[in-house]
């Protein structure tokens, strides 16, 4: 573990923190998707497989399953989803036939982009209302909460 100068209360305090304003900005941001968006707002878990596919073409279900973090037969059932819907598409692999890669769809393509373009569009709204103070502090807190992000994936 990394030394640092912040006491247990203090970590805590942040970590109760973090924990309490997080899903709250999460929901917001949904809230607004599913007030604009014309279409059912996928689930968080197909939006995240979503997101996997868009920037890992061809990726297979175990893979990406190990990649978002969720159980291969969760993900399985995801695909699935998704492919009835018209967003996914399942590709034979040409050396063995029991393998599939996943790939997006055009239709996914628009909706995906559609979604972040509609909570991005939201949070920049909110963001210009802020002081340039907190927009300093959220800009330096930002890569710390990318990294927060990571260390909770590969944390056991």
């Amino acid at each position: 573990m990394p030394p640092h100068r912040a006491s247990e209360q203090d970590i805590d305090r942040l970590a109760l923190g973090l924990a309490a304003c997080l899903p709250a900005l999460a929901r917001a941001l949904e809230r607004h998707v599913d007030q604009h968006y014309p279409h059912p707002r996928p689930s968080d878990a197909q939006l995240t497989l979503l997101r996997y596919v868009e920037t890992h073409g061809g990726t297979t279900v175990r893979e990406a399953a190990e990649a978002v973090r969720m159980k291969p037969n969760n993900v399985s059932a995801l695909v699935t989803q998704l492919t009835e819907q018209g967003l996914l598409e399942r590709r034979q692999d040409g050396a063995d036939k029991r393998i599939a890669h996943l790939h997006l769809t055009p239709a996914a393509r628009q909706r995906v982009g559609e979604v972040t373009q509609l909570m991005g569009d939201r949070a920049a709204r909110i963001l210009r209302a802020m002081t340039d103070g907190e927009l300093d502090a959220l800009g330096s807190a930002l890569g710390s909460l990318q990294s927060l992000t990571e260390h909770l994936h590969t944390a056991r």
